[in-house]
């Protein structure tokens, strides 16, 4: 069974180094586009933000498709996302390039997710969406802090190069190893958004936004915020990352998604408040950095699989609303972080970070208090 997971964890990987070495890389594009580092910091926004809309569209446009086609599609289109951003003159082309590839990622990251549900038993789904998911917590480990060498060293160019040859690994991986997959659901558009009508749901979707602000105002520039080498820091945050979304599967089997989700908020407030104190050496910092990524990722599996209890008759769509979700919650980010950075610096973001971090954790306790359940339509 792992061995169909994993091609769909490796295109996982490609999405994951492609959307977040951009915080590493922040110097490089400013310098080579002219632009400022919250300008700069926009890439990321403007493909969170296509992202979060086009998941929801292109999931409707698509549902009758196999999983398995729809996975090579998706794939395909994000490689050609990113080989038309290494080609483009101008801050702006490279803006809607940046689009291109984030459709190419709002249709792989929750079909993947979907299709693990499905090549699953239940006593073990929490594990399987933590292995193919944890593509993206390898990709900050790896493919990051190497993006960001590559970055440095050649120019930001040649990562995004490095990023289209992973998502050309990970399509080939699929085409040979993921089998055909038929998972029912509705191409209505209205009843993508059915699930929404139950507050239970809604919450959980909340959460998953706010948790992402909260995380991507301090990571998206985090380049701001420390005087020490980014690339081993970047390497500290992605390692634990590995960590947390490995125990964050097997925990979450083992005690339920609340626990996990409401340690996992718990904690990551409390990193982000001491983000000044881990600049004050590098030692501090690495081990800041690996603890904050363990945390961060520790919730991951345990929202999903929250929202698979959610809407049992209707997996991917509530797998997509959960990934609009989050990549909304990056688009918040990179606009009040660039904004704090901007009116206040590195002080600003981490109180901004910190700030949304607390209203996750806040939020969560209120509106989270036993499995949501909710009827979606016949498909």
């Amino acid at each position: 069974m792992s061995s169909r997971l994993y091609p769909m964890a490796a295109g996982n990987f490609a999405i994951g180094t492609g959307m977040f070495v951009t915080a590493g890389l922040l110097p490089p594009i400013s310098e080579n586009l002219g632009v400022s580092r919250s300008a700069a910091g926009q890439l990321m926004t403007v493909f969170a933000l296509a992202y979060a809309v086009l998941s929801p569209l292109l999931a409707a446009l698509t549902a009758r498709m196999s999983r398995r086609t729809l996975l090579l599609v998706a794939m395909g289109v994000f490689v050609a996302g990113n080989v038309l951003t290494v080609l483009a003159p101008t801050y702006t082309l490279v803006m809607l390039t940046r689009v291109i590839a984030a459709a190419g990622a709002a249709m792989f990251t929750p079909t993947s997710s979907a299709v693990a549900n499905a090549l699953t038993e239940p006593e073990r789904r929490g594990r399987a969406l933590a292995l193919v998911m944890g593509g993206l917590s390898v990709s900050s480990a790896i493919g990051v802090p190497l993006g960001t060498w590559l970055g440095e060293a050649a120019g930001w160019r040649a990562t995004l190069w490095m990023v289209a040859g992973l998502g050309l690994i990970g399509l080939i991986g699929v085409a040979a190893l993921v089998p055909e997959v038929r998972i029912p659901a509705s191409g209505r558009l209205r009843e993508r958004f059915e699930p929404l009508r139950d507050r239970r749901v809604l919450a959980v979707m909340v959460t998953q936004l706010l948790m992402f602000a909260a995380g991507f105002t301090a990571y998206t520039y985090i380049g701001s915020l420390f005087d020490l080498p980014l690339p081993a820091l970047l390497w500290a945050w992605g390692l634990g990352g590995i960590v947390g979304n490995a125990l964050g599967g097997r925990l979450t089997d083992a005690y339920g998604p609340r626990v996990m989700i409401l340690a996992g908020l718990a904690a990551s407030v409390v990193f982000l408040a001491l983000a000044p104190v881990a600049n004050l050496a590098m030692p501090v910092a690495l081990v800041w950095g690996f603890l904050w990524g363990a945390t961060g990722w520790l919730v991951a599996p345990a929202q999903q699989f929250r929202t698979v209890t959610a809407v049992p008759g209707s997996v991917p769509i509530g797998l997509g609303l959960l990934s609009s979700a989050q990549y909304f919650g990056l688009f918040v980010a990179g606009l009040a972080g660039g904004a704090a950075l901007d009116a206040y610096g590195r002080v600003g973001v981490v109180v901004v970070a910190t700030g949304f971090g607390l209203v996750a954790l806040l939020f969560t306790l209120v509106t989270y208090r036993g499995k949501p359940r909710v009827r979606v339509p016949a498909t």
